[in-house]
């Protein structure tokens, strides 16, 4: 149930590692300082979901993000996810000073495509467009990352084990925004504009 797809084989994270104010336009839109060090939360494997939700106690927001799956410490596939928050509550628990997992770690919160390899891909050239009903909301790529994908995977080695399975959120370029029941959400991975990845949601 709690499982992402490589190919043919259904993979079970055991966590997904997440990294928050990546992209400095994001960073700005929501008015939040620019960190001093990477910003990483976890996310449990019971998040992991093909399932787009709109609500959850309250309405959900959107964060479309690059995505990778790690194997014997490197990452081997690529894909594309939805980092989905409760924004009311993050704010609240933010705004005392607490920790925000309450907000981002809940059930079915880490939505997912399928992965591919990376095997034969430039990296650096990966790409990430967000449409919902037709209308392009999201547009990012790895240069615009403050931290790039080997920055992260070294910092999270650093403090971490990664397991075989785990999968690694980038964060998020600007444009997220709030889900609606019936929504639907078109996501691609490119890269040099070639399309690797393309998925459809309709949101639950």
């Amino acid at each position: 149930m709690y499982s992402v797809k490589l190919g043919d084989e259904c993979i079970c994270p055991t966590k997904v590692l997440c990294i928050g104010r990546n992209y400095l336009e994001h960073i700005h839109e929501l008015n939040n300082a620019i960190p001093d060090e990477m910003v990483v939360f976890n996310k449990p494997s019971t998040s992991v979901s093909s399932v787009l939700s709109a609500f959850h106690q309250e309405p959900l927001h959107y964060e479309g993000e690059i995505c990778f799956l790690v194997k014997d410490g490197k990452f081997q596939a690529v894909g594309l996810g939805l980092d989905l928050t409760k924004r009311g509550l993050q704010s609240q628990l933010k705004g005392k000073g607490l920790p925000w997992e309450r907000a981002k770690a809940f059930d079915g919160s880490a939505v997912f495509s399928r992965f591919i390899p990376v095997a034969g891909l430039d990296i650096n050239s990966l790409e990430i467009e967000l449409f919902i009903n037709c209308v392009r909301v999201q547009k990012g790529d790895v240069s615009q990352m403050i931290y790039s994908p080997r920055t992260i995977l070294n910092e999270l080695k650093s403090y971490t084990t990664l397991c075989d399975g785990d999968v690694v959120m980038t964060g998020t370029p600007k444009g997220v925004g709030e889900v609606h029941q019936g929504d639907v959400f078109l996501a691609r991975l490119k890269s040099k504009e070639n399309t690797l990845i393309e998925i459809e949601w309709v949101a639950q």
